[in-house]
């Protein structure tokens, strides 16, 4: 059995496909015919499936960490069916973009539709790798993809520990959390396992080890 992270997979989801596609984030097998146009979409989910399903096996373990998709109730069933499809025994950790995510009102109502693909749902996670302590989140302690840190009452507080996130869309791997207090030191590291920063694949729990 593997051990697997990733985040941030935006399934069907029209404008981080365009984005991706045009960014040359996207390195697929096949030919490139349609990465930008009306078929982009499908190209990036058909992309996103097959680095999936390259490195996947039925037993392993991934860690979804949030942003599955985007979008109303037609949205969601799509891409809990793509991820349903796919191998391996998923644990969600909950993103902002996720309906079952709790700062949604009706978080509640979804829980039963996701535990049909997800073996669990929860916001956070505290796990060990190569012996150290290390949280699991959608959001870092500090970091956004926008001017403006969104979503602050649910980020975790940095309390030192190593975080896996995702939500920034970076392609940085590895950053650390700002010194509060002004000292000017790094304090946690902070490692980004969204698929934009690993060419739309899945990150190894030797890869993560390797970073922290």
């Amino acid at each position: 059995m593997s051990v697997w992270f990733t985040s941030d997979l935006h399934i069907g989801h029209g404008s981080v496909a365009k984005h991706r596609a045009e960014a040359a984030v996207i390195c697929a097998p096949w030919g490139d015919d349609d990465a930008i146009g009306p078929f982009c979409v499908a190209w990036h989910d058909r992309t996103l499936a097959f680095w999936w399903d390259a490195v996947v096996r039925p037993n392993d373990v991934v860690w979804v960490l949030g942003d599955l998709c985007v979008g109303g109730a037609e949205a969601t069933a799509y891409a809990l069916n793509w991820i349903y499809d796919r191998p391996g025994v998923k644990h969600l950790i909950a993103g902002n973009h996720d309906p079952v995510h709790p700062m949604h009102r009706d978080s509640h109502r979804w829980q039963h539709a996701f535990l049909q693909a997800f073996a669990s749902i929860q916001p956070f996670a505290r796990r060990r790798i190569e012996g150290k302590e290390v949280l699991l989140s959608h959001f870092p302690y500090g970091g956004d993809h926008t001017a403006e840190e969104r979503c602050n009452q649910y980020r975790l507080r940095d309390e030192r520990i190593p975080l896996l996130h995702g939500h920034t869309h970076s392609q940085s791997r590895v950053t650390h959390s700002e010194d509060v207090f002004g000292s000017g030191l790094k304090w946690s590291k902070q490692v980004h396992v969204g698929v934009d920063a690993w060419d739309l694949r899945p990150v190894s729990l030797d890869q993560v080890g390797e970073l922290l």
